[in-house]
């Protein structure tokens, strides 16, 4: 069975670089058997959707994004094989106010959880719009995670 990390690298996936806090907060936080991330936004993908990216680039945002709190987690875990279920995700994006395919965008996400991490890469989810997101990002996403006692 591979580990995740090996999973990615099959995928042609590479973590990457922890992403600098940019305020008083940190980047998860581990209560019991929980673990809350806070939101990541991408660095590559910057605009509207449904005016500057199209649905094709949000679904790439929204899988960078993910990667960028898969490093969170591998971080704070020290393994990805110690995540037993994702529980919840919570997708923002930066949208028009006509778009209406923020699910479309977010399967980016979701998608990489279930072909890293099968059956534990299920989980619950909200795909929302928001006027703006800080620094014109295209995507910001927060995980619930339940990792291994």
């Amino acid at each position: 069975m591979n580990t995740p990390e090996e999973k990615l690298a099959e995928l042609g996936l590479e973590l990457p670089a922890l992403r600098p806090a940019h305020g008083g907060y940190v980047a998860c936080v581990r209560t019991g058997n929980l673990l809350f991330t806070a939101g990541q936004g991408v660095d590559q993908y910057h605009g509207k959707l449904g005016r500057d990216l199209t649905v094709e680039e949000g679904y790439l945002a929204a899988q960078q994004s993910m990667l960028n709190l898969l490093s969170v987690v591998k971080n704070e875990l020290g393994e990805l094989s110690k995540v037993k279920q994702f529980v919840k995700v919570l997708g923002m994006v930066n949208s028009t106010e006509e778009f209406t395919d923020q699910p479309k965008v977010m399967n980016g996400a979701s998608d990489l959880l279930l072909k890293v991490f099968g059956e534990k890469g299920k989980h619950g989810r909200s795909a929302v719009g928001m006027a703006q997101l800080p620094n014109n990002t295209a995507i910001e996403i927060e995980l619930i995670l339940e990792v291994e006692e």
